[in-house]
């Protein structure tokens, strides 16, 4: 089986094929990240027009590079939800266009399903990755949502919440601290590589929420406390000055995801955890998953570099396992800003019910 799947949820154009197992044959993305990057973050009209541009020469490369035609293609799974409505249409109407023209089924996929799935994507091609058993409990942590799941299968039905951001997701805070520091954007590749030369003790921070019983999470604070100290004691002039206050974000950050990652597993009764999203490139992140998990006599699961960051791939990966038990979609298909994944927490403070 061969799976076509079309990423256009933000600002990465994405085309790959896919089959059966979760091997990628081919992989594009086409990144936006030079054209907002003057914005300091995504204008949404942008993205879309963008995608507009380079959705149809993608699907193409990935396809001469898959060396497949559409003809041989069993399913088009294509990101419906949740993203920029805008550029979700034109990934969902281009991939309608092609399933009515040629035939082929069409699979709606949900873009944070695809985040929790990636891990068993088959980059090497040559079926030794471990992979998690279901279920498992992941986490996602990107600039748009954070948010730790109990994942009892591949469909948004067996999937619940169990806690996540009240707030700023962890990837959005990333990039106000770059910012406030003016780091430029993308800012947490830039915050990853400086944190590793720096002194995190040098700049105390509270972590919010790390103690509280529930796998929720709250960054919002924590970017004001950087802002705070900037206003403070103003934009270190150092290079060393500006590693300091990277490396006390990040740890601050990272811990409490990864903490309550491994406290989530244990409480739920699972042996595999797994993380997933754009902030699941990050170095300190990874390390401390595997480290705690390790600790805990639990096996962690972190997808390839490639597959952290937006892409196709495992949008085609999620659709072919959704394909396999029976889903279909018709051409009523929407684009929505909303996921189908439960939601347990609710945004803001104050107590709860």
């Amino acid at each position: 089986m061969l799976v076509l799947g079309i990423e256009s949820s933000c600002d990465e154009t994405g085309a790959a094929v896919v089959n059966g197992e979760g091997r990628v044959l081919s992989d594009v993305v086409e990144s936006q990240v030079a054209l907002h990057a003057r914005y300091g973050g995504v204008i949404p009209e942008l993205a879309s027009r963008d995608h507009m541009t380079n959705a149809t020469p993608v699907i193409e490369e990935a396809l001469r590079s898959a060396q497949v035609t559409l003809d041989e293609i069993d399913a088009i799974a294509v990101t419906c939800r949740p993203g920029l409505v805008g550029a979700l249409l034109v990934g969902v109407q281009l991939a309608k266009g092609i399933s009515w023209g040629r035939g082929i089924p069409l699979v709606g996929v949900d873009h944070l399903v695809g985040h929790l799935l990636a891990v068993f994507l088959d980059r090497e091609g040559d079926g030794s990755r471990r992979v998690p058993a279901f279920p498992f409990v992941a986490l996602i942590a990107s600039g748009g949502h954070s948010a730790i799941y109990k994942v009892a299968g591949p469909t948004p039905e067996e999937i619940s919440e169990l806690g996540a951001t009240r707030d700023d997701a962890a990837g959005e805070a990333f990039d106000k601290v770059a910012k406030l520091l003016g780091l430029g954007y993308p800012g947490g590749p830039v915050v990853d590589r400086l944190a590793r030369a720096g002194t995190a003790s040098r700049v105390p921070l509270t972590i919010p929420m790390l103690t509280s019983n529930s796998f929720e999470f709250s960054f919002s604070g924590l970017k004001t406390q950087i802002a705070t100290h900037v206003r403070d004691h103003g934009v270190p002039a150092s290079e060393e000055g500006l590693a300091d206050i990277c490396a006390a974000f990040q740890e601050a950050a990272t811990r409490v995801l990864s903490e309550k990652l491994i406290r989530a597993a244990i409480e739920c009764g699972v042996r595999d955890v797994v993380i997933g999203g754009g902030v699941s490139a990050n170095r300190e992140l990874r390390e401390r998953v595997q480290s705690l998990a390790a600790k805990a006599g639990l096996a962690a699961h972190v997808p390839d570099l490639a597959s952290c960051t937006d892409n196709a791939a495992m949008i085609a990966l999620a659709g072919a396992m959704a394909f396999k038990q029976g889903k279909r979609d018709s051409f009523d298909l929407l684009a929505t800003r909303h996921t189908a994944l439960p939601r347990s927490t609710r945004k803001g403070n104050g107590p709860r019910a």
